[in-house]
């Protein structure tokens, strides 16, 4: 028998659903798409419009230039977008002083916390932000305010160390992207400390990340191995990893894409559980599980947690085109 038709071992891929793109991420893309359809090439891009290169490429061959800084960009009338993580305020202003015609595609549900931290601010309130050091959405809404009046709260043991100015006017927001389970801990050691601590209106976590956690716990425990694809700079993806091996999987990897995939680690498994996170186009899950069926006899079965139907509304200089396009 030709090594072809060798008999391939059978395995079962569980295919979590939520997954992949979530609205924010859709509508950032839909906005550099949509700028480029209706004013040409170059369209600036300010930081990688979503955490995934694979995107980030596709609107790089369509004529999007990305930078990270304003500065880099020339004197220009070609359209400036902002990423989806959000931006300090200072950038918009730069802009203005600069007479740039900027498209800010922040997803709304980052800018509901920057409305929330200036809530909080302009009613006295010392702020603390539950989040990862560096990353763009804690860097955006940090800059919302002065310097100085966000405290970055990162682990438990930051929350149980942490000395405000006065407890009793104490508030707190989150980065959207976070474990799910690990802001609650970090939000009872800081209620535990400072009972009157003012909370979010409304969960800060948004809504993709909570159901692609809640997916993968539905899954984790009953695979032999999970992978999520994603970017390792997307939050959300490297939380979905984290929440996979502890729902007791024992093997849990991230991977850009299937060329990335370590087959080593994916030995004698009979069962897979499939994820993505929310910068990740479906067509590289696809790409994924047509490894894996090049290797082994698959059935794929989806497990679905949740229904999405969210969309939000892109800018009004561009709406005309997204009608157009059915993509409203």
């Amino acid at each position: 028998m030709s090594p072809g038709m060798e008999k391939r071992p059978h395995l079962d891929i569980q295919l979590c659903a939520p997954r992949g793109f979530c609205a924010g991420v859709d509508r950032a893309i839909q906005i550099v798409e949509l700028a480029l359809q209706k004013y040409g090439a170059p369209v600036y891009v300010r930081h990688a419009i979503v955490h995934n290169k694979y995107v980030v490429e596709g609107l790089k061959a369509k004529g999007a230039i990305f930078v990270e800084e304003l500065d880099e960009i020339p004197d220009t009338e070609a359209p400036v977008v902002f990423s989806a993580h959000g931006v300090p305020k200072s950038v918009p202003a730069d802009a203005k002083s600069r007479n740039m015609f900027f498209l800010d595609a922040t997803c709304p549900l980052v800018s509901k916390v920057h409305v929330e931290a200036q809530r909080h601010f302009d009613a006295g309130h010392e702020i603390v932000l539950i989040g990862h050091a560096g990353h763009p959405e804690v860097i955006g809404t940090m800059g919302q305010l002065p310097p100085g009046a966000v405290t970055l709260i990162e682990t438990v043991a930051d929350a149980n160390t942490f000395t405000p100015k006065n407890p009793e006017t104490l508030a707190f927001v989150t980065q959207t992207t976070l474990s799910v389970d690990d802001t609650r801990e970090i939000v009872v050691a800081l209620r535990a400390r400072f009972p009157s601590i003012n909370s979010p209106h409304k969960e800060d976590i948004c809504y993709a990340t909570t159901n692609r956690q809640e997916a993968i716990k539905a899954v984790a425990p009953y695979v032999d191995a999970m992978i999520v694809v994603g970017s390792p700079h997307s939050s959300n993806s490297q939380r979905l990893v984290e929440v996979a091996l502890r729902s007791g999987c024992r093997v849990a990897t991230l991977v850009d894409r299937a060329s990335e995939i370590d087959w080593s680690v994916y030995g004698n498994i009979t069962s897979l559980g499939v994820s993505a996170g929310a910068s990740a186009p479906e067509s590289l899950v696809e790409e994924v599980i047509d490894a894996f069926a090049a290797r082994y006899q698959v059935t794929v079965q989806t497990r679905t947690t949740a229904e999405e139907h969210i969309a939000f509304n892109i800018p009004k200089v561009l709406r005309d085109l997204a009608t157009a396009s059915g993509r409203d």
